[in-house]
């Protein structure tokens, strides 16, 4: 394939990442106007982003075993019909269980294509370039972080919740046409993903405790993150088109950190990750005391955005590495897998913020989220210990071997 027609066809998937990283966040920057046009509770509409991460959780894996015998690209044409059908369903939605339904929907499509995206980018471009192709494709997802959410945002707030949903499904539709009319037909076939060997993977006591430090660490995150912008409105003061701009601050910082943590983790992920869960669960609960201060509170958010997302990279390449060592049959279900631990922190973590939020108040989602980030990192601390005593143990068979 020519690296013309190569370079469209990973285009043609960042445009897709763009709109399903977009639909994945979007409803915490439209959660106020959720709950009033709705009459609903914070926690209630919360559930927009709780069911749409258990979608992911369980559509990662489960729904990749499911269709790995459909062609790949009729596959991401699959992927993306069903997501314009969810967020048209959110468009028209007259009711918040009509939108939990919708967000649902919605999410299946995320699992699958997260699921197959990188694969997809790497069969288009030579051996040598498949990490660059795949940064490509991912570019979609972090353009979704920094500008998706906040102007997806912006327009809800001006034109109400629904018109972000239907710029959504626009570009659900344009990532369609871009994917029939760019993405070749010739794909490598997907292995065969037995479910056999997800039980073997989460019956691998070192790559548990990963799935878990993922599933905590990330979520500890989402306990605040989700309802930052009536946090962001009722404690801190900030008029809805200012907590806008915030959210693209936050974004940005969230590409930086993304960034640099994947440069950190290369060669020691677990040490690395230690580091970030215990500076990330600090700027949390930084924010308990600086929240009612609008320029420190900004100060605040800008710091957990850097740290936000910094432990994705680390994550995902240490659940990589055990499972090459421990069950190599496993490595692309191990990755499939910790997709669906980031996701099950995500809904666990709003869930969380929503019973905190009804029962204790908006500002103590802070110290709680701190807490679970804190013991994430607690985990990792044992999780190194584990590996580097695992290590020590082969060196010492292998001297003894060679005795």
């Amino acid at each position: 394939m020519t690296s013309k027609r190569s370079l469209f066809s990973l285009i043609s998937l960042a445009i897709s990442a763009f709109a399903i990283g977009t639909t994945e966040f979007i409803s915490v920057g439209l959660l106020p106007l959720i709950m009033d046009e709705f009459h609903v509770s914070y926690s209630l509409a919360g559930l927009t982003v709780t069911l749409y991460a258990l979608g992911v959780t369980i559509g990662a894996p489960v729904l990749t075993s499911l269709t790995v015998k459909i062609p790949k690209k009729v596959l991401l044409i699959l992927i993306m019909v069903v997501f314009i059908i969810g967020n048209s369903l959110a468009v028209g939605a007259v009711s918040i269980t009509m939108l939990l339904i919708a967000r649902i929907i919605s999410s299946f499509s995320h699992g699958v294509f997260m699921s197959i995206g990188s694969t997809i980018a790497a069969d288009v471009v030579a051996p040598n370039k498949r990490a660059s192709a795949i940064a490509i494709m991912f570019t979609g997802v972090t353009l979704a972080t920094v500008t998706g959410v906040p102007i997806g945002t912006f327009i809800g707030q001006t034109f109400g919740w629904r018109a972000a949903f239907i710029i959504i499904v626009a570009i659900g539709l344009l990532a369609l046409i871009a994917n029939i009319l760019l993405v070749p037909s010739n794909l490598k076939k997907s292995p065969n993903m037995k479910f056999r060997d997800q039980f073997k993977l989460i019956k691998t006591g070192p790559l548990l405790l990963v799935f878990a430090i993922t599933a905590l660490g990330y979520g500890g995150t989402f306990v605040v993150f989700t309802y930052l912008s009536p946090l962001l409105e009722k404690v801190t003061g900030f008029s809805p088109s200012s907590v806008a701009l915030i959210l693209f601050i936050y974004g940005v910082a969230i590409a930086v950190g993304n960034t640099f943590g994947g440069r950190v983790s290369n060669n020691n992920p677990m040490k690395a990750l230690i580091y970030m869960f215990l500076f990330q669960s600090a700027a949390i609960f930084l924010l308990l005391f600086t929240a009612p201060s609008k320029i420190l509170g900004v100060l605040t958010v800008m710091l957990m955005g850097l740290f936000a997302f910094m432990n994705v990279p680390g994550l995902q390449l240490y659940a990589v590495v055990l499972a090459e060592r421990l069950v190599p049959e496993g490595v692309d279900v191990a990755s499939a897998v910790n997709i669906s631990a980031f996701n099950g922190g995500i809904a666990l973590g709003s869930l969380i913020g929503g019973q905190v939020v009804s029962h204790l108040g908006l500002i103590n989602t802070t110290w709680i989220g701190a807490l679970m980030v804190l013991v994430a990192a607690f985990m990792s601390m044992w999780s190194y210990a584990l590996e580097n005593k695992s290590m020590a143990k082969q060196e010492t068979l292998l001297t003894d071997g060679n005795a």
